[in-house]
Parts: C-alpha cells; sequence; structure tokens
C-alpha cells in the first residue's frame, strides 16, 4: 500500500518518450494524476499534456499554474527532461555549453522553483531528478554532458538539505546507458551501429542496456510514499556499471 499514489498529482518533465514516458505510465499505474511537460505531446493522451519549454521560465510557470487548475495541487516533481552531447572539452562551443547547461541543470530550477509553493502544501511531497552514471564515472567523449549531470547529482543534494525540513524530499536516479530514442538516434548517427550497441552493452557489467521501465520503477519508488524516509540520495540503475569492476571471463 506504500506505493499507492492515489489521489498525488505528479508532473514528469520530458515525459512524452523514453524514461519520461515510462515514468508517467508507471506512475499513473500507481493512481497518480499525471501532468506530462515536453516540447512536442501530440502523442501524449493517456496523461494531462502540456507544451512546456523548460528553458522559458513562463512557459514553465503557465505549465504548472495549468496543473494546478487541473488538479489542484503538485505533490511530486520528476525532473526528467534532459539532451545529451558528445565530445571532450575541445569539441563544444561554447553556445553548446550554454544550451546544454540550461536544459539539464537550469530546467530543474526552473519547475522545481515554480512547484515548491505547492509542494509545501503537499503531505507527500517528493522530487525527483533524472541524473546519470556520468555524474560519479568518467566517460570518454561525454565532457559537457558529464558536467551537467554533475550540476543535477550536486544540486540534488543541496536541494535536499534546503527543503527537507519543509516536508519535501528530494533524490535522484543515475542510468547508465539506457535504451531510449535518444540513444537510438546515437546509434544511428555511428559509423557501425551494432558494434557501437555492442560497444555500449559491454560497458555495462550486466552486459546489456538499461530500459526505461527500470529506471521508471527507481523513480517511481522514490516518488511515492514507499521511499518517505529515503532524502539526498541517489539510485544507480545502470546495470553494475558504478560500483562493479568484473574480472574478464
Amino acid at each position: 500500500m506504500a506505493f499507492d499514489m492515489t489521489g498525488l498529482t505528479a508532473v514528469v518533465t520530458g515525459g512524452a518518450s523514453g524514461i519520461g514516458a515510462a515514468t508517467a505510465a508507471e506512475l499513473a499505474q500507481l493512481g497518480a494524476n499525471v501532468a506530462v511537460f515536453d516540447l512536442n505531446t501530440a502523442g501524449v493522451t493517456e496523461h494531462f499534456a502540456q507544451t512546456v519549454d523548460i528553458t522559458d521560465d513562463a512557459s514553465v510557470r503557465a505549465g504548472v499554474d495549468a496543473v494546478v487548475a487541473q488538479f489542484g495541487g503538485i505533490d511530486v516533481v520528476v525532473n526528467n527532461a534532459g539532451i545529451g552531447a558528445q565530445g571532450s572539452v575541445e569539441d563544444n562551443a561554447d553556445e553548446e555549453w550554454h544550451r546544454v547547461l540550461d536544459v539539464n541543470v537550469l530546467g530543474i530550477v526552473r519547475v522545481t522553483r515554480a512547484a515548491l509553493p505547492h509542494l509545501r502544501k503537499s503531505a507527500h511531497a517528493a522530487v525527483v531528478n533524472t541524473c546519470s552514471v556520468a555524474a560519479t564515472a568518467g566517460l570518454p567523449q561525454r565532457a559537457l554532458y558529464s558536467a551537467s549531470k554533475g550540476a543535477v547529482y550536486s544540486l540534488t543534494l543541496a536541494m535536499a538539505a534546503d527543503h527537507l525540513r519543509e516536508g519535501i524530499r528530494v533524490n535522484c536516479v543515475n542510468p547508465g546507458t539506457a535504451d531510449t530514442p535518444w540513444v537510438g538516434r546515437l546509434l544511428d548517427s555511428a559509423p557501425d551501429p551494432a558494434a557501437e550497441r555492442a560497444a555500449l552493452s559491454a560497458r555495462q557489467p550486466s552486459g546489456r542496456l538499461v530500459t526505461a521501465d527500470e529506471v521508471a520503477a527507481a523513480i517511481a519508488y522514490l516518488a511515492s510514499p514507499a521511499a518517505s524516509a529515503v532524502s539526498g540520495t541517489s539510485i544507480a540503475v545502470d546495470g553494475g556499471m558504478q560500483g562493479l569492476r568484473l574480472r574478464a571471463e
């Protein structure tokens, strides 16, 4: 029963595809009212969809206002929206650094900031940020992306410290390489997509990519009353990538 989210309202950013869509479905299955924020919500029919640009504060606040008008409040925020980047520190121009940090870090700030007055009124308030194993393990050709997710990890801890005594729990999940549309596009752009998929799979001790549903399950746990004593922590959903060093067979 602790996983029962009936009567709670959750906002999921980037909820139209990938991990966000899987999370929205999981929260709805647990009984939550789910609002999806995304740039393109044309395919979202099961949830309360709002076209929101998380790089625009006015757009974010309009989305939050619409959710509150529809459901009467907000209990859970899942900051899942994010974009990727490839390359070393030599490879991304300043404009790309600004763009990725604006989405991956400041997007969390804008959405949470707008939702805080409503979260403070909830008896089961929770914020869950989608971070990455890139925040805790050095990955080649991911300098900008890793920097953004390292900021998400630290921001999660700081937010948890700021808001725990207000009754708001803040945590994050750290997925490994997940089989999502973004990773699919990354693979498609590789000279040998099959070889690249095999290499990414082999990088994780489990020998396979993480599924969106597996990440969504961890997010749902942290968002639910089942995790009422959990704040300021991260859950790695990475096939052992963060902590395991298996011997070659």
